[in-house]
């Protein structure tokens, strides 16, 4: 009678929830090794921080495949992937930007000067966050995780030309605002 139990087990009603299962994790420890190097890497990049970024990539894995019921009906995991990822590095950016105006306003009677290269990275970092999504987007995944023109166009699903557009478009901005802040400085420096 053990056997027949046994055998009903992997021929019965639950070895399809268990096939599915093993099926799924399958799926999902593969997405994980492809693509965690890879997004942690572009992480650390955007956050400069390399606990930070582990804590962030970590976090989008569990968010994709907390929703991720069926494999088969998500088109491209990967793309969703990056997605959470930009966002949770948005609300790093938020929150590391209300604890330094927090700071400064705690300090505000304190006058020092200020170090010049993290302000820089800082104020690149404003001028990416405020781009429009449609425009940030793209340009966080290609200068910022190495995807191509085509890689991009398949992850956000819009044709090439417009992801180039795009790219050229966001370049035009960041050009147009450090061009904005740079004259802003220089003019009041020059006497």
């Amino acid at each position: 009678m053990g056997t027949d139990a046994d055998a009903d087990a992997e021929t019965g009603p639950y070895a399809a929830v268990t096939a599915g299962a093993a099926t799924g994790r399958a799926l999902a420890e593969q997405l994980f090794a492809a693509n965690y190097p890879r997004l942690a890497g572009w992480v650390r990049r955007l956050v400069d921080d390399d606990e930070t970024a582990h804590e962030i990539a970590s976090e989008a894995f569990v968010r994709l495949l907390s929703r991720w019921t069926s494999p088969g009906k998500l088109d491209n995991p990967q793309s969703y992937l990056y997605m959470i990822a930009t966002n949770l590095v948005r609300d790093h950016w938020r929150k590391a930007e209300r604890e330094r105006r927090a700071m400064r306003s705690m300090s505000a009677g304190a006058d020092r000067e200020p170090s010049s290269d993290p302000a820089q990275d800082v104020d690149v970092r404003e001028l990416i966050q405020a781009l429009p999504s449609r425009l940030r987007d793209p340009f966080l995944l290609h200068y910022y995780a190495g995807f191509g023109v085509r890689e991009i166009a398949v992850l956000l699903k819009r044709p090439d030309g417009t992801i180039k557009a795009d790219l050229y478009h966001a370049r035009a901005r960041l050009k147009e605002s450090l061009t904005e802040r740079g004259s802003g400085n220089g003019g009041s420096d020059v006497r």
